[in-house]
């Protein structure tokens, strides 16, 4: 699942692995979520960093948050995700962490 914490609409988005959900919100209707592996999974956090810098046209002043996409303010948790383990109760796991990192990207807002 993609989470951004102003999302206005969401829609059901197919995968081909999983069942995901991609939240859709009027800001980044058109935007993708950036960057991701080889195998089309979307690399967040730690694994955007290049040599120890966040991606290009990164717009903050800080580091992407643990399951933050390279959209600032775009989460992933679950099978979207890479490296993600790919189990039912993993992704509830990540999906609740998405929601504490999306209220604490408010926070800083």
């Amino acid at each position: 699942m993609l989470l951004h914490p102003l999302h206005a609409e969401h829609a059901a988005q197919p995968s081909r692995r999983c069942h995901t959900r991609l939240l859709r919100w009027p800001r980044y209707q058109a935007a993708e979520p950036g960057p991701r592996d080889p195998h089309g999974f979307v690399l967040t956090g730690p694994d955007l960093l290049q040599d120890g810098q966040p991606p290009p046209g990164w717009p903050l002043d800080r580091l992407p948050l643990l399951l933050e996409t390279s959209l600032p303010g775009v989460f992933a948790a679950g099978d979207v995700r890479h490296r993600s383990i790919k189990r039912v109760a993993s992704a509830v796991g990540e999906g609740s962490i998405a929601v504490q990192l999306a209220n604490q990207y408010l926070a800083q807002q």
